[in-house]
């Protein structure tokens, strides 16, 4: 089931790494719709990292090496955000109001993170396989 869950962190974080960096402007205008939508916006924001994140826990919960710990680590921060999304949505909001959220390099900038923790991924996948 690892290698499983390892597929699915590593083709959810290329794509939306890849997103991130040609796409900015797009996740500056879908944050300001998700707030448009007040308390329900930061609800359908919780659904997304509540999904991505219970997958990784509940079936990778590894803490043996730097690349398994990373990604466990990754979906209990996508979990405690979609926590405080649920139970305190006008934190979520206050996020998603940040002016961080207004700029195109910040989304780029996590794009290049999500796309170094996919090649990280990708060479520990690989050197446990061969």
């Amino acid at each position: 089931m690892n290698q499983a869950v390892q597929i699915f962190v590593f083709l959810n974080l290329v794509v939306i790494g890849l997103s991130h960096l040609i796409q900015p402007q797009a996740w500056v205008s879908f944050f300001k719709v998700l707030r448009g939508y007040g308390h329900a916006g930061a609800f359908a924001n919780g659904f997304l990292s509540l999904t991505f994140g219970s997958i990784i826990v509940g079936f990778h919960w590894v803490w043996e090496g730097i690349v398994p710990t990373i990604i466990t680590c990754l979906g209990i921060a996508q979990i405690i955000k979609s926590l405080v999304s649920f139970v305190a949505p006008a934190v979520g909001l206050r996020s998603m109001s940040r002016p961080a959220a207004e700029n195109p390099l910040s989304y780029r900038i996590g794009g290049i993170l999500f796309l170094a923790i996919a090649t990280l991924q990708l060479l520990y996948f690989f050197a446990i396989i061969y």
